[in-house]
């Protein structure tokens, strides 16, 4: 049997259409993809901006004031309310671990007769930096936390008339986040007083 042209041509466009019919379902399928693509991209973004919000807030800063002439530098962070303070001295020192329990402060009074005995003999006007180990409780939201770090106490002696020298703090700067005893140590002795 013979295939009339008609039914030759019918054939063909049998055929065109299901090349079409195919290509239909390809760019669906594509379509598809994409957009499901698209969308787990976009809630990835969701969760590492999430994630880092979160990092974001729960981080300390704490800024110190100082007080009381030099004698007092007041702790606190914009962000957190802060429970607890914990300050950590270098060993070679001699000072015991603090934890001031009325306010969130640091007092000159653990380190006045160290600094002022290691910095004696030399000139009644100095200046420097004391390395302590920082630890934090404070909220964040309803979790509680705890943040350590190492702080630079800046401090600068001044000769007085009849008595001597004297101490005052300046300021504090974050030195480094985390830390611990031996780090704490090690940044100490490379002060050299």
């Amino acid at each position: 049997m013979s295939e009339t042209s008609e039914q030759a041509t019918r054939r063909r466009w049998v055929t065109l259409a299901e090349v079409v019919a195919v290509a239909g379902v390809v760019i669906a399928g594509l379509t598809f993809y994409t957009g499901w693509a698209d969308r787990k991209a976009d809630q990835a973004a969701r969760v590492a901006e999430h994630s880092t919000e979160a990092r974001e807030r729960s981080r300390v800063d704490l800024v110190a004031t100082v007080e009381s002439d030099g004698q007092r530098l007041a702790i606190k962070d914009e962000k957190h309310d802060l429970q607890d303070l914990a300050v950590v001295f270098p060993k070679a020192l001699g000072i015991a671990p603090e934890r001031p329990v009325a306010d969130i402060a640091i007092g000159i009074d653990a380190i006045e007769t160290p600094i002022l005995k290691l910095t004696d003999g030399g000139a009644d006007d100095r200046a420097g930096r004391l390395p302590v180990l920082l630890t934090v409780r404070y909220w964040d939201g309803d979790t509680a936390r705890t943040s350590t770090a190492i702080y630079d106490l800046i401090w600068k002696t001044e000769g007085r008339m009849l008595r001597g020298r004297t101490l005052r703090l300046q300021g504090m700067r974050l030195r480094e986040r985390g830390g611990n005893q031996a780090r704490l140590d090690t940044l100490w002795a490379r002060e050299k007083l």
